[in-house]
């Protein structure tokens, strides 16, 4: 698993640095209570206007020594913290891509994006406030109380025992706040998930006049995690009221029973001053500390949620490295392969297929039949729950996952576009492509056509997920795209479903004369892949036939059932019997 502190080392010496400097910038600040009450014993109560400008001076260096201290500390803290977070978050997101779509699926994109942006941040900030107070808080605490006891021992004991109801009150809070704040962090997991739904389904939501229930569901959800936000800022805001009365009550006391200890003359009015500082200075330290263990607590609420994706060991990993047999006249092999999602009811299963270099092969079933499941193991997106994959006569689990994903080109039922141009889209399957392979790739995908007419042509721009774009337009760019890469293997999955019948025959026209590329054309439509040298008919993750259009009409129930369900009765008798 990914170590944290591995993230943490590159700052060794800012972490260092830091907590010197602040440490440094605590001595200096203790002295300042001691300068105070010789200015009033010594300078003010003999009159000595010299030895109170000296020890002005001397005060004012001291404060500016301890300004100059604390910069160093901050800036140290600053440069880890945002060093430290940047590497948490790079390792994160690293771990995350190599990840398996189905661990991604189980975990959900919301809670990941939660994880990678808030949850490192509470990290950051808590590595900040290790540097900047982890050792100034509790060594102004403990030397201001040491400090007191050599002023007067006696009166010490009431700051003594104040701190034991000080330590109390802390623990007590955070038993109550820590499971409070992983709790406010699944809320925002789940509220992010319903923001997300509703961005990207916003188009369906208003469809069917659903945005009252949505808006309503959001503003339940949001409700409720403020709820859960207030409860435990309830609590933490105890942190400061709860210290401060306590170490008020012992201010007052120290008031009440240094007055008689001066009376006494056991001790002067400037140590009685002296005295009372070091307790604002313990009270401002506690504080501190408070507010320290409310940061803490969310950190390490933070933390477990990181480590818990750490901890995900991913499931598709590279191979050792294939050594693929070019005298294999497959492209493509599956032998004996069967595959379920989580244990469940098989999706494939006992399927034999055998693709040769350079044919074109349709796949058609029912929804649900194991198309899409079956380019999962061709991509090695998953693996096979039995059998063997093969691909150029390797099998996919000794490629190394970029080896392998490097002879494929994959059109996949959803089309994602990212923002940049066209150009840079399509070069997304070839960073090297010039433009010449670009225009290439986009007049095989039946593309050209409508980016020339663009007044920007191969420079328009594309928002995010292509949103400007039509589904068609989408499609045929996800095509390019693809094509650009020059695969050795073209998966077409459902990427015609958008394109109307004269651009979907064009584009099968293009894709023939791509020489030496085996195309996998899965789909629906009966019509899509009817021209394929052989066809694919899946029922139920089993081989219900496989052939020409014409001998699966002739041999296959399955696929005369999807025909006909397609076209009219007569045009599919009549289209049988032509056969």
């Amino acid at each position: 698993m990914h170590s944290l502190w591995t993230d943490l080392r590159p700052y060794r010496k800012q972490c260092i640095i830091g907590p010197l400097f602040k440490l440094i910038e605590a001595i200096l600040e203790l002295t300042i209570p001691i300068l105070t009450a010789q200015i009033i014993d010594r300078g003010v109560a003999r009159g000595d206007t010299a030895f109170i400008a000296r020890t002005g001076l001397l005060m004012l260096a001291i404060i500016t020594a301890g300004l100059c201290s604390a910069l160093v500390c901050q800036y140290s803290a600053a440069v880890a913290s945002q060093g430290f977070g940047t590497r948490v978050r790079s390792a994160l997101f690293a771990h995350i891509n190599r990840l398996s779509h189905a661990q991604i699926d189980r975990l959900g994109a919301a809670t990941l994006v939660t994880r990678l942006t808030n949850d490192v941040n509470q990290l950051q900030l808590g590595v900040a406030m290790m540097i900047r107070l982890i050792i100034r808080t509790p060594f102004v605490s403990i030397g201001s109380v040491i400090a007191a006891m050599l002023i007067d021992w006696k009166l010490a004991l009431i700051i003594l025992a104040s701190m034991p109801l000080f330590v109390l009150t802390l623990w007590l809070i955070m038993r109550k706040t820590f499971p409070l704040y992983t709790k406010v962090q699944k809320k925002l997991d789940t509220l992010s998930k319903t923001v997300q739904e509703n961005l990207s389904g916003v188009r369906v939501i208003r469809a069917f006049s659903r945005t009252a229930y949505e808006r309503d569901r959001f503003d339940g959800q949001s409700a409720d995690l403020a709820d859960t936000v207030v409860r435990v800022g309830r609590i933490s805001s105890l942190t400061g009221p709860v210290p401060s009365l306590i170490m008020n009550a012992a201010v007052i006391a120290i008031l009440w029973f240094g007055g008689f200890r001066v009376q006494s003359g056991a001790m002067t009015t400037g140590e009685i001053l002296a005295f009372v500082n070091y307790v604002a200075q313990i009270l401002a330290a506690l504080i501190v500390l408070a507010n320290l263990v409310v940061i803490f607590t969310k950190a390490y609420a933070s933390l477990g949620r990181v480590r818990e994706v750490f901890a995900l060991q991913p499931d598709i990993t590279d191979g050792p490295g294939a050594q693929p047999d070019a005298a294999d006249p497959d492209a493509v092999r599956l032998e004996h392969v069967s595959f379920s999602y989580d244990a469940g009811e098989p999706v494939l299963e006992d399927l034999t297929l055998h693709i040769p270099r350079g044919e074109t092969l349709g796949v058609i079933g029912a929804t649900g039949s194991g198309k899409t499941t079956l380019i999962g193991l061709v991509c090695r997106f998953f693996d096979a729950t039995a059998g063997a994959v093969y691909v150029d006569g390797a099998d996919v689990r000794s490629y190394r996952l970029k080896e392998l994903r490097g002879k494929i080109g994959l059109v996949a039922q959803k089309n994602e576009l990212f923002s940049g141009t066209i150009a840079d889209n399509i070069r997304w399957g070839d960073p090297d492509a010039d433009d010449e392979q670009v225009r290439f790739a986009a007049r095989v995908a039946q593309a050209a056509e409508f980016i020339e007419k663009k007044a920007d042509g191969y420079q328009s721009r594309v928002e995010r997920g292509g949103v400007n774009l039509s589904g068609g337009q989408r499609q045929r760019l996800s095509i390019a795209r693809a094509v650009c890469r020059r695969p050795e293997i073209l998966i077409l999955d459902d990427a015609s479903s958008a394109l109307d019948y004269a651009t979907e025959a064009a584009l099968r026209a293009a894709l023939r004369k791509l020489s030496g590329t085996t195309v996998l054309l899965v789909s629906q439509r009966a019509a899509a892949v009817r021209h394929a040298d052989r066809i694919l008919v899946l029922d139920d993750g089993r081989v219900s036939g496989l052939g020409t259009h014409a001998e699966l009409m002739e041999t296959c129930e399955v696929y005369r059932e999807i025909v006909a369900s397609q076209q009219s009765g007569a045009q599919a008798e009549k289209e049988g019997g032509a056969q």
